[in-house]
Parts: structure tokens; C-alpha cells; sequence
């Protein structure tokens, strides 16, 4: 290729206008994301996902809660059209800080918004909590693939999110790191061949602490997880194993097994995932460093794989990996998980409203760590649930749950 714009040599036997053309097509096939939660440690670890596979996709959107200082550092980085803020407290000092450099919006309406449109492909949730059912029900009614990470969206909703997939054809893909271990090894299995699921737990801070000293730990203590950087509400829910039953049930609304082939065991090293167990015996587990972006990465790829900078497992250096069963009576939100999802309609959305307002009143320091599963199973113990619920339904059943939590203390 001598006298060529393109340089000495290509090992594909490109010419310039061969790589202007395949340049183009890169450019015009790309993903438009739209990050919901972008200032967690999820979207963070999304950001950087995105980040090094620039040549695949692009932010669209942004959205935060309230950290208005991160979303801004955000948006001068990845340009989106947009941003939301969550907290419309903070939609003044938004506006004034990006000055007309892009569109605006607040509220759980914007979120709605964005998701909507048609400069969307896919929508990857990170959102806290209850907040993620709407804006995932939008983006599946507008056809989105959806990453999600948000797990409360299929704890409270699955019976419906499931359906929704089903009648307008989408994609929905599990971030949460347990749950991509599962769907990395189902791949090419038959369903039938299942015999059960196995999700792998780290324990958290209190794996070795007697459960009678549980009632003196500190918020400062419940948020020093051992393996994972989180955000405090996820961080707390893995300290009382709460995090877990939620796996446990959006595992069933996203494989479709029982609750009795869905086990938990406890795993500190977290470097097994979670692993299938089939029917002849054979087990298959996704291994890894703790490291949230694989599985993010994963999502935004699926069912492809992309080289990905970073440590790997060193197997001599790890030694050793062991086990252990849950112990369900010193982690009692682990088995009012299972409870809530054997009772089935409006339960799993009840225990999940009850929680999130006692993780909050634990950390703002009202109630201790121990009265954190008092309070939920209170609550599940006063609201009947509907065995069918429509939306409406599960909507007055959240705001039910929260306003008798909120009475009790």
C-alpha cells in the first residue's frame, strides 16, 4: 500500500475506503444506553464498562437521585442528551450547573420520559429499591432490552415483569452478578435438565459474629462489607442476608424454578458466583474475581464476550475456597424471603417495602440492626395478600407496607 493515506500495511487488507466504510458502519451500529442510577456503584462500574467499549455503545441519558456534583463530572465526560434527577429538590441546582448544555428533567415522569424514546436501545437499571418498577415496565412496553440490576423491580412485580417480556418480545438481562452466573451456565442447557439453582452468599460483616452480639453492631460495622463496594442500602441488605432472599426470588421469575430448588450457601471468598446443578449429578459454576463490571459487561454483550483489562484468579494465591449452610435463625431475613415468596401475590412486595424502611431508619441510627427483620415480619403479619395482583395492586400494597412500618417506631 505505498503512496497510501492509510499507512504501510493492514493485516486485514484494508484500503482507506474499506475503513472509512467499516468506521461508518461501527458509528451507525452502536447502543444507545440509558443509564438509570448512573452516580452508584453500579453505574459507576457501568460508566466503565461503557467507557472502554466506546466503539459499541454510547450514554444517551443519565440519571441520578441527588448527587448533582457526580452526574455534572458524568455529563462532561460522556455527553449524553439528557440527564434526570431523581430528588426534583435538586432539578435547580442541576439546571444552573449544566446552563442549557442539555435536556433536563426530574421526577419519576422523567424517568418515564427517557426511557420511552426512540434514541434508547438499551435501558440498564441501577436504580435502589421499588423506585425501578416503573421506569423498567416503560422501557418494556417500548420495546427496550433491558440490563437490569435493579433486583427489587422482579421481587415485587416478577408475575407481571414476565408477562411483559413475553407480549412485547424483549430482552431482559440480569446484572446482579449471582444471576449472570446462572445465565452464563444455562447457556446451550436444556431447562428440563435443571435440577436446581445454587446462589453463593459472602456472608457479609457478620458471618462470625455471635448472633447475641448482633443487637450492639453499628452502622459503621454493618457497612464494612468484606468483599464488595456498594451502595449502604445494598451493603445492609447483604449484612442481614436480606440481599439474598431477593435473589432468591427474582432467581424463580427469572428461571422459572421453585423456591425448593433455589439454595443459598455461603461462600467468603466470593469467587464462585453461583452454580446449576443438573440432573445426572454434574454441577457447572461461573467463577470470578469480585468485580461488578463482568457481569455489567456481560449484560451490555450478551450472549458475546469482550476482552476485559484486570486481575484474574490466581489459584495457588487463593488456596482455598469453602462453604457453609445459612444459618436462617441468626439471618432471619433470609427466610423471611422464602416465607414472603411461598405466600406468593403481594408479599414479596410487602416484605420488600417493610425492609427498605427499616434499612433506612437503620442507618439514619432510629432502630438497631436486629429489629431490622422484627419490623418486616410485623408487617407481613398485618397485610393480607392479594394472591393475583394487578399493578395497582402491588402499587397500594408497597404504600400499605411503608405507612405501617413507619407507625412502628
Amino acid at each position: 500500500m505505498k503512496g497510501s493515506q492509510c499507512g504501510t500495511f493492514t493485516p486485514l487488507f484494508l484500503t482507506c475506503r474499506t475503513l472509512l466504510g467499516t468506521l461508518i458502519l461501527l458509528q451507525s451500529s452502536k447502543k444507545h444506553i440509558a443509564l438509570l442510577g448512573s452516580t452508584g456503584s453500579i453505574g459507576q462500574n457501568s460508566l466503565e464498562v461503557i467507557r472502554n467499549l466506546s466503539a459499541r455503545f454510547s450514554v444517551t441519558y443519565l440519571t441520578a437521585n441527588k448527587n448533582v456534583e457526580l452526574l455534572v463530572q458524568q455529563v462532561k465526560e460522556f455527553k449524553p442528551r439528557g440527564v434526570v434527577v431523581l430528588d426534583e429538590r435538586n432539578l435547580p441546582a442541576l439546571r444552573n450547573a449544566l446552563n442549557g448544555s442539555v435536556e433536563v428533567l426530574a421526577g419519576e415522569k422523567g424517568l418515564q420520559e427517557i426511557v420511552r424514546r426512540d434514541d434508547v436501545d438499551i435501558v440498564l437499571s441501577s436504580l435502589v429499591g421499588f423506585a425501578g418498577l416503573r421506569p423498567t415496565i416503560e422501557a418494556i412496553k417500548h420495546r427496550k432490552t433491558v440490563a437490569l440490576a435493579n433486583k427489587e423491580t422482579l421481587v415485587v412485580a416478577g408475575v407481571l415483569i414476565n408477562e411483559l417480556v413475553k407480549e412485547y418480545g424483549v430482552r431482559l438481562i440480569p446484572i446482579d452478578s449471582e444471576h449472570s452466573a446462572i445465565l452464563q451456565c444455562l447457556t446451550g442447557e436444556d431447562k428440563a435438565t435443571i435440577q436446581k439453582l445454587i446462589l453463593t452468599a459472602s456472608g457479609g460483616p457478620f458471618l462470625n459474629t455471635p448472633a447475641d452480639k448482633l443487637a450492639n453492631v453499628t452502622v459503621e460495622q454493618a457497612l464494612n462489607h468484606p468483599n464488595w463496594k456498594m451502595g449502604k442500602k445494598i451493603t445492609v441488605d447483604s449484612a442481614t442476608l436480606m440481599n439474598k432472599g431477593l435473589e432468591v426470588i427474582e432467581a424463580h421469575w427469572l428461571f422459572g424454578l421453585p423456591a425448593e430448588r433455589i439454595e443459598v450457601v455461603i461462600h467468603p471468598q466470593s469467587i464462585i458466583h453461583s452454580m446449576v446443578e443438573f440432573v445426572d449429578g454434574s454441577i457447572k459454576a461461573q467463577l470470578g474475581l469480585p468485580d461488578m463490571k463482568i457481569p455489567i459487561q456481560y449484560a451490555l454483550t450478551y450472549p458475546e464476550r469482550s476482552p476485559m483489562n484486570g486481575a484474574r484468579v490466581d489459584f495457588p494465591k487463593l488456596q482455598s475456597m469453602t462453604f457453609y449452610q445459612p444459618d436462617k435463625t441468626k439471618f432471619r431475613c433470609l427466610q423471611l424471603a422464602y416465607d414472603a415468596l411461598a405466600a406468593e401475590g403481594t408479599s414479596p412486595a410487602v416484605m420488600n417495602a417493610a425492609n427498605e424502611v427499616a434499612v433506612e431508619a437503620f442507618l439514619d441510627k432510629r432502630i438497631t440492626f436486629q429489629q431490622i427483620p422484627q419490623l418486616i415480619e410485623r408487617v407481613l403479619g398485618k397485610i393480607t395478600s392479594i394472591r393475583k395482583p394487578e399493578l395497582r395492586d402491588i402499587l397500594e400494597a408497597d404504600k400499605q407496607a411503608r405507612e405501617l412500618a413507619r407507625s412502628f417506631f
